[in-house]
């Protein structure tokens, strides 16, 4: 870690590109300035992420991301006394290193972790603002300019996993979904480098999908599975072989379903 600037490595230096969908920009501005935690509602791969990085470096704030599991414990969050040469010395884990100098944290898929490690955020979401570090023995109180955000996926979640009312209620919640046609040809365009009729016709392959979700699809094909198709594409691989490889076969195993997304894919190209 780079002593004068701890958060060197979590700092964006270029502007990360996102297509704004409606008013989100603005709502997150507001709930940065009233340093209130955010939530981020949505199905994979619909830009929530991209999103937390826009917003970042439009705050010109670093960005410190972790990415769930339910093997993560708090101490993964929170810190540790490691062992080296010279002994036992404390550090920070990622959440108590945003808090203590002032970065947005984003815990990705947050209900991925078991409930015992999510209640450590709890002190750090009203208005204590503050982290107990109760195996070094201290209370830290959070940078002026830190910011919790989560995100979670509320349709693919059981009853098992899902985030508790005292949880949630202390959030504000932002919900993001597939864009309108246009717009989700024109994000998957940009990134991957394909022509506005390819773009479209990919986002006509997902709809059709999405129509199935619930029918035989746990999930519909995401946006950044169409990015993924079409960067196939770009890169000179036949359209139905790129939308097998990069929509179909990751999303199903069912033959019956991959026949029928199979034949959405053949309409389209």
């Amino acid at each position: 870690m780079n002593a004068a600037d701890p958060l060197a490595a979590h700092r964006l230096d270029q502007a990360p590109w996102y297509r704004p969908v409606a008013d989100e920009v603005a709502l997150f501005e507001a709930a940065w300035q009233a340093r209130m935690p955010m939530m981020l509602k949505g199905p994979t791969g619909c830009g929530k992420t991209r999103f937390v990085e826009y917003m970042a470096w439009k705050l010109g704030k670093p960005l410190v991301t972790v990415a769930c599991n339910e093997d993560m414990t708090a101490g993964d969050l929170v810190g540790r006394y490691l062992l080296d040469a010279g002994g036992t010395r404390w550090q920070d884990g990622p959440l108590a290193l945003a808090a203590r100098h002032g970065a947005i944290c984003y815990l990705d898929e947050v209900v991925e972790a078991r409930q015992d490690t999510i209640v450590v955020i709890h002190p750090l979401t009203d208005t204590r603002r503050a982290l107990p570090l109760e195996k070094k023995g201290e209370l830290l109180h959070a940078h002026p300019d830190f910011l919790l955000v989560i995100s979670y996926n509320p349709g693919y979640q059981s009853l098992m996993k899902d985030l508790k009312p005292s949880t949630k209620q202390r959030f504000g919640a932002l919900d993001f979904g597939y864009p309108a046609h246009e717009v989700e040809a024109e994000i998957v365009a940009h990134e991957a480098g394909v022509d506005a009729a390819t773009a479209s016709r990919l986002v006509g392959v997902a709809e059709r999908a999405r129509n199935l979700k619930g029918h035989g699809l746990d999930e519909g094909i995401s946006t950044r599975m169409l990015v993924h198709a079409g960067s196939l594409m770009a890169r000179g691989v036949e359209a139905v072989a790129a939308c097998r490889v990069a929509l179909v076969r990751p999303i199903t195993d069912d033959p019956d379903m991959r026949d029928a997304l199979d034949a959405a894919v053949t309409t389209y190209f």
